[in-house]
């Protein structure tokens, strides 16, 4: 097995200077450097990473806890960040803390005691214990698609990574609006979620911004699951007054209001329109096809580990939140036909997420 001097021979430098180059720790001119990586590339040489760690105390390795294998929406996102920290030359070590505080808190700091470099976490609804352990240890952390808002004179002490939802939510009730819905249901997320409080904030905004009056009774928790939804939406329905068109907060919860639905012999969008935040690959394949705000899953991904590299090259920079825009996506689940007079398929319309009041249509009321 080639050695570390056998490259240091190969390329004409010193043994210090191949440390240099492969640990970074110092600035090699380029042409050396060069000559360095040739002679590791034609040698084959593998560096001691244990080794390297030692001498840099950096494992090059980064951790991720999101909740993978218990929500599919972070399948994308882990797809984002995996692709990131290989192109950096990091390695990437995950847990699933499943949305579970206890949990969340144990697999956090067993990431931590194999010595990552810095941690992405999604946090959970009560994320105190996760916080306070980051903190205490001065982990250096990115926060993933759930923040954690700091006081008005006190910015939040790590840096967060998000989609945009408030808006995007808003779009979502303003277009039904404008095909003439005056009772729309929202079927909300888990309760203690920024996510969650950002999309209800949305609703209650488009509906402002539709001029129609709040009612409560028509915001209902679907705790962000399938179950949840299902049981949410069949409350809704059993309103006196039931919604005409709904709006799911997640994809999960989309498949529980369509179960719903169906249980009651409902048709979308005859019978009920459906509006959902999260497009998913399948969204296409449903009849009707779903109208949803798309979140920019694999980039959100690329970007946390972008910042979180970012907070490691420079430790004591400000902290800062970075929110990426959504795109609306127009099928056909809300009530629009197949094609509205721009000449393009509502399947293919992506549309900025700005809220805003749009004309009614000629449709069949419900």
């Amino acid at each position: 097995m080639p050695t570390m001097a056998d490259v240091a021979r190969s390329a004409g430098v010193s043994v210090a200077t191949v440390s240099h180059v492969l640990n970074e720790t110092r600035p090699v001119l380029p042409h050396t450097r060069q000559a360095v990586l040739d002679a590791v590339e034609e040698l084959g040489y593998t560096p001691n990473t244990l080794a390297r760690s030692l001498v840099t105390s950096r494992t090059r390795s980064v951790g991720l806890a999101v909740s993978a294998i218990s929500n599919p929406y972070f399948t994308e996102i882990l797809q984002g960040v995996e692709a990131a920290v290989l192109e950096h030359g990091y390695s990437l070590l995950i847990a699933d803390p499943h949305d579970d505080p206890e949990h969340e808190r144990m697999v956090v700091q067993l990431l931590h005691e194999r010595r990552v470099d810095g941690l992405i976490v999604a946090p959970s609804a009560e994320p105190r214990a996760l916080l306070a352990y980051l903190g205490r240890h001065a982990v250096p952390t990115v926060l993933l698609d759930r923040v954690v808002d700091g006081r008005a004179d006190t910015p939040s002490p790590f840096d967060q990574v998000c989609a945009e939802n408030t808006e995007p939510t808003a779009r979502l009730v303003t277009h039904l609006a404008g095909l003439g819905h005056r009772r729309i249901g929202l079927v909300a997320g888990l309760p203690g979620l920024s996510t969650t409080g950002e999309r209800v904030v949305g609703y209650r905004q488009g509906l402002a911004t539709a001029g129609l009056p709040l009612d409560e009774d028509l915001i209902v928790p679907g705790n962000s699951e399938s179950a949840g939804a299902e049981q949410a939406t069949a409350s809704l329905l059993s309103l006196a007054a039931p919604p005409t068109a709904l709006v799911t907060a997640n994809n999960a919860m989309t498949i529980g209001a369509l179960r719903a639905l169906r249980a009651r012999g409902l048709s979308v969008p005859d019978d009920i329109a459906l509006c959902c935040f999260d497009d998913f690959a399948w969204a296409d394949l449903f009849s009707p096809r779903l109208t949803a705000i798309a979140q920019p899953s694999r980039e959100l991904g690329t970007e946390a580990v972008r910042v979180l590299l970012e907070r490691l090259a420079a430790p004591g920079r400000p902290t800062r939140t970075v929110r990426l825009p959504c795109a609306f996506v127009h099928r056909t689940s809300c009530g629009c036909p197949e094609g509205d007079g721009t000449g393009d398929a509502p399947s293919t319309r992506r549309t900025p997420n700005t809220p805003g009041k749009e004309p009614p249509r000629d449709r069949r009321r419900r």
